[in-house]
């Protein structure tokens, strides 16, 4: 049987325990913290602190006197004839001192006279200890208040930068905006006010709990939901979304209302919709195009406004080729192959773009035959084809400069290739095709391999970009316009190739 003596008498046992209640109480209502846990934090740290000074092995029990504001320490030994360790017994003479009514084997609870110094050891010990139970229950109540949130958008105040990192206070505690997660160019200064997208909330982190990001699609397409009221009530759905941060965004959206013009809703009155979108995203121009189950249309809306004169589909591969006039290609491709980029991610297809030229000078045997030479790539053999060089044959019987004339190279690659051509199989006469444009109005199908669709006569012109308002309700760009990219724009070592010369651009979905 266990006995405490003059439990209610003992004095206070720290520094400063006559406020303790009212700190306590202070505490839990500005952290939101349970009050259980931080009294059994408390209790936690003075027995860490009691044991360093007295000992390990003595039986220590502390606890919070709630009626008094206090917190109690007891040491208890068992009562024992004769005494072999006094720090765990105690004698039947002593004991009965202390209480009349104690019996042998029974522990009796004696308070601790002088805890209130603990040495600076033990002190710190109990500090740290309370410090690292009080940010647990920290970490658990942010969890349980963000975790529904996770997905959403939440407003703060830039607080301050570590590292490239921008530190946001959402008024309850931080969150971490990392360096990928912000968008490029754009600059925010302490105390400005920010929106951001609320990526994942951790549990467990040692480090920051809340991680935002202002670079993520979903966080366009919840921008989106808040500006439009139709996608909130799910009229209107955004089937897909892809984003170059800070510079040019395409989504798709569909209306399961016939009556509902999704593009329109996206751009409200005026552009103001899409216009608000634009604003908080700080100048980043937004391309809203009509979705499509049938990849031939849903291309064609999605590099709009670059026209489309015909679409071949491959669906075992996911692949489109899709042919435009010639003074049209850059215009698909546009700005280091931006508008191809952005299309190909929006619809999870690898996109293939030719000029109707190349493509023609594909059909043809000779320009095949050329561009079977190690060596020679679409764009040096568009060069020699235009120059009257009709096959591989004809490429070995010439001089090596006037190969290097014709395709814009150097004497040295020249004679190479010249000597590579001489190992390919010539081409009959008879074989060999003159150029011929496309034929872009006729559905040409080869047996088993590509379905060709020409473009849909009911596509719209172009899609719905953000800028200033036109008469026809759409929206056109009004910062510079990536459409007027020339093929030099393409940079070499881009994902998407394209110039004058090389006017094929092929995307894969990253």
């Amino acid at each position: 049987m266990r006995q405490d003596i003059d439990r209610k008498s003992w004095g206070k046992t720290m520094v400063g325990t006559e406020n303790l209640k009212r700190i306590l109480d202070q505490i839990c209502r500005d952290k939101g913290i349970d009050k259980t846990l931080l009294i059994d934090a408390i209790e936690e740290a003075v027995r860490s602190a009691v044991r360093k000074k007295y000992g390990s092995r003595r039986d220590i029990e502390v606890q919070f006197n709630e009626e008094l504001g206090e917190i109690e320490v007891f040491q208890y030994r068992t009562v024992v004839e004769e005494v072999f360790d006094e720090e765990t017994e105690i004698g039947l003479e002593d004991a009965r001192k202390l209480d009349p009514e104690i019996e042998l084997e029974d522990d009796l609870g004696e308070k601790l006279d002088n805890i209130a110094d603990l040495g600076r050891i033990a002190a710190q010990s109990a500090k740290q200890v309370i410090i690292h139970r009080m940010r647990d229950a920290e970490r658990e109540v942010i969890y349980e208040m963000f975790r529904d949130r996770e997905g959403s958008i939440v407003n703060g105040i830039v607080q301050r930068f570590e590292r490239g990192n921008m530190i946001i206070n959402l008024g309850r505690t931080d969150a971490v905006l990392p360096r990928d997660g912000q968008i490029p160019k754009r600059s925010f200064k302490q105390g400005d006010r920010i929106r951001a997208y609320l990526q994942e909330v951790r549990q467990d982190s040692r480090d920051a709990q809340l991680v935002l990001s202002r670079t993520s699609n979903e966080f366009l397409i919840k921008l989106f939901e808040m500006e439009v009221p139709e996608i909130a009530e799910g009229i209107v759905k955004i089937m897909g979304c892809s984003r170059e941060p800070g510079f040019r965004a395409k989504i798709a959206v569909s209306s399961i209302e016939s009556d509902v013009d999704p593009v329109g809703a996206c751009v409200g009155l005026k552009g103001s919709r899409v216009q608000n979108v634009v604003q908080e995203l700080q100048g980043e121009r937004i391309d809203i195009v009509p979705w499509s189950p049938d990849p031939a249309k849903y291309v064609y809306n999605a590099l709009a406004p670059a026209e489309v004169s015909m679409v071949i589909v491959d669906e075992e591969n996911k692949l489109l080729l899709v042919v435009v006039p010639d003074d049209q290609l850059s215009l698909a491709i546009g700005r280091q192959g931006q508008n191809v980029r952005l299309a190909s991610r929006l619809m999870s297809w690898r996109i293939d773009v030719k000029s109707e030229q190349r493509y023609a000078n594909l059909e043809d045997k000779g320009y095949r035959n050329l561009i079977a030479i190690e060596g020679v790539d679409e764009g040096l053999a568009d060069r020699l084809f235009a120059a009257g060089i009709s096959s591989a044959a004809v490429l070995a019987g010439m001089d090596a400069a006037d190969i290097a004339a014709a395709g814009r190279i150097g004497e040295e690659q020249a004679e190479l290739i010249k000597g590579l051509a001489a190992s390919i199989p010539p081409v009959e006469p008879d074989e060999v095709d003159e150029p011929d444009e496309p034929e872009t109005g006729a559905a040409q199908v080869e047996a088993g391999e590509a379905e060709v669709a020409e473009a849909p006569a009911d596509a719209p012109a172009e899609p719905v970009a953000s800028g200033e308002t036109e008469e026809n309700g759409s929206v056109a760009e009004n910062a510079e316009a990536p459409v007027d990219a020339s093929p030099e724009d393409v940079e070499a070592g881009d994902d998407v190739q394209g110039s004058s010369d090389s006017a094929e651009n092929t995307i894969d979905e990253s």
